[in-house]
C-alpha cells in the first residue's frame, strides 16, 4: 500500500459558487477557518485482474461481483484500488459543531475539497504510471455494484485504518466520514457510473444519463 499526501486548491469564487454567497470576504475567511482542518491523503494499491466470469471479476484473489466492473475490466489488466480521505480532524470539528450554518459550512466545504483531492489523485495516477485516461468505479454507486462490497474493497487494500487513519464499520460507513473508495482503471473512453444511472436528483453528478450506454452495459434502469 502506498500512501500519498494530496494538496487541495480551491479559489474564493469556488466556495462562493458552492454556498451561494454574494460576498467574497466571507468566502476568504471561510477558507481560512476551513483548510486548516483538511488533511488529504490517498492511499492505493497496484492490483492486477486475476480472473473473469460471467458478472464476476477477481483482482489479487478478492472476488467482485457487478457485470459493469467486469465489462470496464474486460481488456485491462492492472487496477488501482484506493481510499481517499480529508483526515479526522474536519470529521471531528463537524461533529463539535452546535451551529446549524457553521455544520452546514463545513459540510459544502468539505465536499468541495473532497472533489479537488480526487481530481489531484487521478493526476497523480496518471503522471507516475504514464495512463493518458483513467475512470472509477465505487462500492454502493450502482445497484450492479452494492456498497456491502466495500468489504472486499479493503480486504483488497489491507490495513487502511493503520496506514491511512480510515475504518469500515460494520455498518459500511468510512470513517473519517470525509473519506472516498473505489477502483481506478486505464480507459480509452472516460466512464462514469452516472451515466448508468437515472436518478435527476443528485449533487454529485459527473455525467448525465445514458439509457442507450446503460443497455450496452445490460444495467436495468427504472
Amino acid at each position: 500500500m502506498i500512501v500519498e499526501p494530496l494538496e487541495v486548491l480551491f479559489s474564493t469564487g469556488d466556495v462562493q459558487k458552492r454556498l451561494r454567497l454574494k460576498d467574497s470576504e466571507a468566502a476568504e475567511n471561510l477558507i481560512d477557518w476551513a483548510v486548516p482542518l483538511i488533511s488529504p491523503e490517498a492511499a492505493y494499491r497496484v492490483c492486477y485482474v486475476e480472473g473473469r466470469g460471467d458478472d464476476w471479476v477477481d483482482i489479487d484473489r478478492v472476488r467482485f461481483a457487478s457485470r459493469v466492473l467486469l465489462k470496464n475490466l474486460s481488456e485491462v489488466g492492472r487496477v488501482f484500488a484506493f481510499v481517499l480521505t480529508l483526515g479526522p480532524v474536519l470529521d471531528e470539528k463537524l461533529g463539535a459543531a452546535g451551529d446549524l450554518l457553521q455544520k452546514y459550512y463545513l459540510e459544502e466545504i468539505g465536499n468541495l475539497a473532497l472533489r479537488r483531492a480526487r481530481v489531484g489523485f487521478e493526476r497523480l495516477l496518471k503522471k507516475r504510471f504514464n495512463l493518458e485516461k483513467v475512470s472509477c468505479m465505487s462500492p454502493g454507486s450502482l445497484p450492479d455494484w452494492p456498497i456491502d462490497q466495500q468489504k472486499e474493497l479493503f480486504e483488497l487494500m489491507g490495513d487502511t485504518e493503520a496506514e491511512l487513519g480510515v475504518r469500515l464499520t460494520d455498518s459500511l460507513l468510512m470513517l473519517p466520514r470525509k473519506s472516498v473508495s473505489g477502483i481506478y482503471f486505464p480507459s480509452k473512453v472516460s466512464f462514469f457510473s452516472c451515466q448508468l444511472c437515472p436518478r435527476d436528483s443528485c449533487d454529485g453528478r459527473k455525467a448525465p444519463f445514458d439509457a442507450a450506454l446503460a443497455r450496452e452495459y445490460g444495467v436495468q434502469c427504472e
